[in-house]
């Protein structure tokens, strides 16, 4: 069984999500969020995931090597609004 190939450009935008197992890369314009769980099992299955983490994995790696990066990122500017529903 094949997994289905879906576009995951990392960085590209604020929607796209790769689930790999009940793991999940979730896309940002500045960082990948990473939530869940995966076994990665001694079988097909678990050699198909491991193919697919690590190619997600090398292409976040590829993407932030050929950027400039900053040390750090500022904190997110944050915004408080009076709730509608009070």
């Amino acid at each position: 069984m094949k997994p289905k190939k879906t576009a995951f450009t990392p960085y590209a935008n604020e929607a796209d999500v790769l689930e790999v197992g009940k793991l999940m890369l979730e896309n940002r314009v500045d960082r990948i969020t990473i939530s869940g769980d995966v076994d990665l099992t001694a079988d097909q299955r678990g050699l198909a995931a491991a193919r697919r983490l690590h190619e997600a994995l090398g292409a976040i790696v590829a993407a932030l090597e050929a950027r400039e990066l900053p040390e750090r990122l500022p904190a997110p500017d944050v915004k408080s609004v009076d709730n509608p529903f009070a």
